[in-house]
């Protein structure tokens, strides 16, 4: 009763010309957490002030993304971050209120889809062309390159529902995709690109003390699915004048994923002279880092 009495002093003193008043009530509103959301949300709707709304919009996107920064370190600390779930935690930056049930239900779908047409006598390549297939055929995903600068591309379920991304939010679709389904598919830190490595885990079953080793079969491009062999990874290697062949041998972790995903999103952002946004993509990425 008393925080309901308090909630409604500090909702009458949000229209204070008083910058430094503002801050104060504005903090001290802000420590209520999601609970506020409804009384923000019914004081906006009974004022026509255009100046107040836009303070009270901006409340309520200070309660969300402070939710969300705890969301983030929370998945970031967690023992084994899924790529999904880090998707779906981009996206809650722009869609505070996304469906989640909804994002998981059709993920689910297409997970089964690819799962019917699999089978354990697939060549790697053969497997790859299911996928390919189903996403890029069945379910017509387009891909659009990072240098169109849309914030949109990056959000998973815009891609669910309008079939459209980029790189990285098809690459994180298909990334999950094939974790549930133990395909042997890994991000790889290839320079000025994000493709996708398949791996192969081999032993040396005569030697007792041999360590695996993990070969690549081929690489993927999850913009369109292409496949691309050695040769021509070696190419562009060449191409770019870069020597260190080893260094984008090792798979990419599900936070480095993110964090690259963040990284392209905030550039997007500054491109479009977003500052604001940009300055807290740039807070998220910082807590994927405190390791």
């Amino acid at each position: 009763m008393q925080a309901n009495k308090e909630i409604r002093a500090l909702l009458q003193l949000i229209d204070d010309p008083d910058d430094e008043v503002f801050d104060t009530v504005a903090n001290r509103l802000l420590g209520f957490g999601r609970e506020i959301i409804p009384n923000l949300e019914q004081l906006w709707e009974a004022t026509v002030d255009e100046g107040l709304q836009e303070r009270i919009e901006t409340l309520i996107h200070r309660v969300h993304f402070n939710d969300l920064q705890d969301e983030f370190l929370e998945w970031s600390n967690s023992k084994n971050p899924e790529l999904l779930r880090g998707a779906i935690l981009v996206a809650k930056y722009q869609f505070p209120d996304l469906n989640i049930p909804s994002i998981l239900t059709q993920f689910d779908q297409i997970r089964r889809n690819i799962w019917l047409e699999l089978n354990n006598y697939l060549t790697p390549l053969e497997q790859v062309n299911v996928f390919n297939s189903i996403l890029y055929n069945y379910y017509k995903l387009q891909g659009h390159e990072l240098t169109e600068r849309e914030p949109k591309y990056f959000f998973i379920n815009q891609v669910l529902e309008s079939k459209q991304g980029n790189s990285y939010s098809l690459g994180v679709l298909y990334l999950a995709l094939c974790e549930l389904l133990d395909i042997p598919i890994f991000a790889i830190d290839l320079p000025r690109q994000f493709v996708f490595a398949y791996i192969d885990t081999l032993h040396h079953f005569y030697r007792q003390d041999d360590d695996a080793v993990q070969q690549i079969q081929f690489y993927v491009d999850p913009l369109s699915g292409m496949v691309y062999t050695q040769k021509d990874v070696d190419t562009y290697l060449r191409k770019i004048n870069y020597n260190d062949r080893d260094a984008y041998m090792s798979p990419l972790s599900s936070k480095r994923v993110i964090f690259k995903m963040l990284e392209e999103l905030a550039l997007c952002y500054r491109y479009k002279r977003e500052e604001a946004k940009a300055e807290e993509i740039q807070s998220l990425m910082n807590l994927l880092i405190k390791d």
